[in-house]
């Protein structure tokens, strides 16, 4: 019988490897007299990112399942829309506030179903994720502002 929190710790998985991939390409590309400032956040925010989802399979594989792997199969799996390379920084900043979003509805829909499991290791972990989130929306918006 499937674990309903195995499925969501890998979807959570695949839109942490979407947000990695967007935040990189922006990382990249951006351009403007935001540059330096938005470089740096965006290099933080990847590097943050991926420490965290290497957390994360591996508390799926501690649970005896399988983590999720191959860029194809992680992009069809978490559904977020790529961002083009040559887009404004504020297109960049608005798009990457959406990915984050995505992946809040995910982390959140995680945590309910780690606590259903009574899976407290999980649903902490979800928490946790959670709260770095909502800080980066936060900071991506007040770039906005």
């Amino acid at each position: 019988m499937k674990e309903p929190i195995i499925d969501a710790l890998r979807l959570v998985v695949a839109d942490t490897y979407a947000v990695i991939g967007q935040t990189h390409l922006c990382h990249w590309n951006v351009r403007g007299p935001a540059f330096f400032s938005l470089h740096t956040a965006f290099e933080e925010q990847y590097n943050e990112l991926f420490t965290a989802v290497d957390e994360i399979a591996e508390r799926i594989r501690a649970k005896g399942a399988l983590a999720p792997g191959g860029l194809s199969k992680l992009a069809s799996m978490a559904g977020i829309e790529e961002i083009e390379e040559d887009c404004p920084a504020h297109d960049m900043v608005r798009h990457l506030v959406r990915a984050n979003e995505k992946l809040l509805d995910d982390l959140r829909a995680a945590r309910e179903c780690a606590g259903e499991a009574n899976d407290s290791e999980s649903e902490d972990m979800m928490i946790a994720r959670i709260q770095v989130h909502e800080k980066t929306v936060w900071m991506l918006k007040s770039f906005l502002e």
